[in-house]
């Protein structure tokens, strides 16, 4: 069973859902795999606009449309998922976004391009699965980077020592540009239990790392990532 959002479930004519290592694109979205635009996911923030499906996007890590028909969906094992909805089910986005992309603006040039012939008080967001600040450590200068570039509480940023909570920076961040609502579905990708206790709910790449470094036999997951989709139907 995906994540859903329940501020995005409610929407007429909307599809969503974010994938997990059972299903890595949601079930009820697979029938629509073909029209999800082509790109390269570079942890940066470039914004398409799609208007076609299959639509060869190019590197980019933001997505929007108001096209019905056509899967805007990104792909995460430990970044965030974010998709957006504007509340009347007629335009849909979804970005991928990384530390790098949080801290480089990913959110805010999502932001710039809704606000170009919309209002982000016209939308909802919703943040999917990704590395907690119950898992996610790092080094202490990226810490520091944080803290230094973004007007943000520390105790927000990094709540435990060399911990990240990017979820809770990304919410703090989209309620400051205006979106009217948000909302978290999942949990944090390295550490979930998958239902009955068989394994983990998700992919993670930092897990399997963590479990190669221990013993090299472990397999790798190259290509496991879990997708994370809209659609105007």
């Amino acid at each position: 069973m995906s994540d859903n959002s329940a501020l995005l479930s409610p929407i007429p004519g909307i599809l969503h859902g974010f994938g997990d290592k059972e299903n890595l694109l949601p079930v009820h979205l697979q029938a629509y795999e073909s029209t999800r635009p082509e790109k390269k996911q570079v942890h940066g923030t470039h914004i398409v606009d799609v208007v076609q499906p299959g639509q060869d996007c190019g590197e980019a890590d933001g997505f929007i449309t108001s096209t019905p028909g056509i899967l805007l969906a990104v792909f995460t094992a430990d970044c965030l998922p974010v998709i957006f909805c504007r509340k009347d089910g007629k335009q849909v986005a979804a970005i991928h976004a990384g530390w790098r992309g949080l801290i480089d603006g990913i959110l805010e040039k999502m932001a710039e391009r809704i606000n170009e012939n919309g209002d982000t008080s016209d939308w909802f967001a919703a943040i999917g699965p990704a590395a907690g600040n119950c898992c996610y450590e790092v080094s202490q200068e990226l810490v520091d980077d944080f803290m230094q570039r973004l007007d943000l509480p520390a105790s927000l940023i990094s709540p435990r020592h060399r911990h990240l909570d990017l979820a809770a920076i990304a919410s703090t961040k989209l309620y400051s540009l205006g979106f009217a609502g948000i909302d978290h579905a999942g949990s944090c990708t390295i550490c979930t239990e998958a239902p009955g206790g068989n394994g983990f709910k998700y992919t993670s790449f930092r897990r399997n790392s963590h479990q190669r470094a221990k013993d090299p036999r472990h397999p790798g997951i190259s290509g496991r990532n879990q997708q994370s989709g809209i659609m105007i139907l």
